[in-house]
């Protein structure tokens, strides 16, 4: 989590997730295998996270990208019946932006929640997952006060018009688990081997270990609305959001 270096490829998303488009050299190509870049900005994936869609262009031929299928490399994975691009050919990769926004809108927000029910309800999390304006977080809180759906949605939603600033950055393993409360999930899930770890900070609110692509600050999320607060078990309430557009 956090290595800008996967495999062969460069992570330039991780860098910049406001980047969309790119040059970049094709490295493997397979219609069963995937596409294998030196450099790409596509989110192969992962904590959630669905992977990036996208076009990669080439010799006036289009490559649509569907997915990832994540290995030694991050393999694209091209639509069906679509040309590949032949190994060595250089391309240009386009992610699709309006996917890729909703979702660094969507996992941002999903950060407030969790800063809000860590530091309200001292709650951590126990799953979840996301879809391009929609997701779901389950947290380990076996008492629920009666009017917890409206106020986690009214204090979610005073922390995105605060505008905090979501910040990131890489930290040695060592360094990143000794700050306070750095794993906000029920156990660990970081890589025994993972030597350097990405921290995503939403400043005064939340700072948690994290490899997903961001928005830069709060009011970038929009409002968030609790659809609903189900019970999955004797101490796992699930909370379900959308974006209000």
């Amino acid at each position: 989590m956090g290595v800008t270096q996967h495999g062969r490829t460069h992570r330039l998303d991780l860098a910049d997730p406001t980047l969309r488009e790119w040059t970049c050299t094709v490295l493997h190509a397979d219609a069963e295998q995937g596409i294998v870049l030196d450099r790409s900005a596509f989110y192969p994936g992962g904590g959630g996270q669905p992977p990036d869609h996208g076009v990669l262009l080439w010799q006036g031929v289009q490559t649509r990208i569907v997915g990832t299928r994540k290995g030694d490399d991050p393999y694209l994975i091209p639509a069906e019946g679509d040309p590949l691009p032949p190994v060595g050919t250089e391309v240009v990769g386009a992610v699709e932006d309006e996917r890729r926004t909703r979702l660094m809108r969507t996992h941002s927000g999903l950060h407030v929640l969790c800063g809000v029910v860590f530091r309200d309800f001292g709650a951590l999390v126990t799953g979840g997952n996301m879809e391009p304006g929609e997701a779901r977080m389950d947290f380990n809180l076996p008492e629920v006060p009666p009017d917890f759906k409206s106020r986690i949605e009214e204090l979610v939603n005073a922390e995105v018009a605060a505008d905090r600033s979501v910040a990131t950055r890489v930290l040695p393993r060592t360094e990143a688990l000794a700050l306070p409360d750095i794993i906000r999930t029920q156990s660990n899930l970081i890589p025994p081997d993972e030597q350097e770890v990405r921290i995503v900070d939403i400043v005064g609110l939340d700072v948690q270990a994290d490899g997903g692509t961001h928005v830069a600050s709060t009011a970038q999320i929009g409002k968030v609305q609790v659809v609903k607060v189900e019970s999955k078990g004797r101490a796992n309430r699930r909370v379900r959001v959308r974006l209000v557009d």
